[in-house]
């Protein structure tokens, strides 16, 4: 194994690293407000995945120049799902919000499994085999375009929350529920927008992850599960830390393909995960005692 080889690997890994951490963000996001975990997760990414094959089969449309599209799917689909069935569950037990989303991803699973057929499918674009060769390193054009756009997509994210009116007050729910109730925050309302946000941050994955691998209804929970391991790798409900999560696991995927055999990749991502849990059980950017 040269050097050239294990910098072309870790550099993929860290690419499509980028586009779990987008995909984990929404996770993130979602739980880190409403305290409630989308076991749904996965399932909304592949139902952006298969709208963004059948936008490019029937119409022949890029599925990154159609993500805003899906993702404003995704936003309604979330906005919807969370102010009208989740909601309801907001303050009960976890076992019956566990039993819930479990249930929607049941539903879309089959959903998918009925209109789309139990076949893989992908996408071939115009520049599916096209690479881009910078010194020794060798990078695919699909997925630099998927990382780039995942990092561009995850900043912008970053700043909603971090700079504008909205993003604040979603903060606000979050740090003290009681509080922003008090000085009269719409607290359902920011709910439902905050689950929409997160389900559109999924669309905006969905596409990007459509242009790398096939799409398959029932791939939804390996990728819950993937998106579960970042999480809680980089620390549940934050931001930083699930960017952190996604890139640490996509390279560590790419060096058990590389060190081991790909079907192996899983077991570097567990291991890591249990590393991280021994060393230090709020994830590497979670806080001691977070409720």
């Amino acid at each position: 194994m040269t050097w050239e080889l294990a910098a072309n690997v870790v550099t993929g890994g860290l690419l499509i690293g980028l586009v779990y951490a987008l995909m984990a963000l929404g996770l993130s996001v979602i739980f880190g407000v409403t305290r409630i975990v989308n076991f749904a997760h996965g399932e909304m990414t592949v139902l952006a995945m298969f709208a963004a094959v059948i936008l490019f089969r029937q119409f022949g449309l890029d599925p990154i120049l159609m993500s805003p599209i899906v993702a404003a799917g995704l936003f309604a689909l979330g906005y919807g799902l969370q102010r009208y069935l989740v909601a309801p569950f907001v303050t009960r037990p976890e076992h019956e919000q566990f039993i819930l989303l479990l249930a929607v991803a049941f539903a879309l699973t089959n959903g998918m499994l009925i209109v789309f057929g139990p076949e893989a499918q992908g996408i071939l674009t115009d520049y599916s085999f096209d690479s881009y060769e910078i010194g020794p390193l060798i990078v695919d054009k699909t997925k630099a375009i998927a990382g780039l756009i995942s990092l561009v997509v995850a900043a912008l994210l970053l700043g909603f929350f971090r700079y504008s009116a909205t993003g604040r007050a979603i903060r606000a729910c979050a740090d003290n529920l009681i509080g922003a109730g008090v000085v009269g925050l719409n607290v359902p309302y920011l709910y439902a927008l905050t689950f929409a946000i997160g389900a559109a941050t999924v669309g905006v994955a969905g596409c990007l992850l459509s242009i790398i691998m096939d799409a398959t209804p029932v791939l939804g929970p390996e990728l819950t599960l993937l998106a579960f391991i970042i999480v809680i790798v980089g620390g549940l409900g934050s931001m930083t830390g699930a960017l952190l999560g996604g890139v640490l696991i996509g390279v560590s995927e790419a060096l058990a393909g590389l060190l081991f055999t790909p079907s192996l990749k899983s077991m570097l991502s567990f291991g890591l995960l249990i590393l991280v849990l021994v060393v230090r059980p709020q994830g590497l950017f979670g806080k001691s005692g977070a409720r």
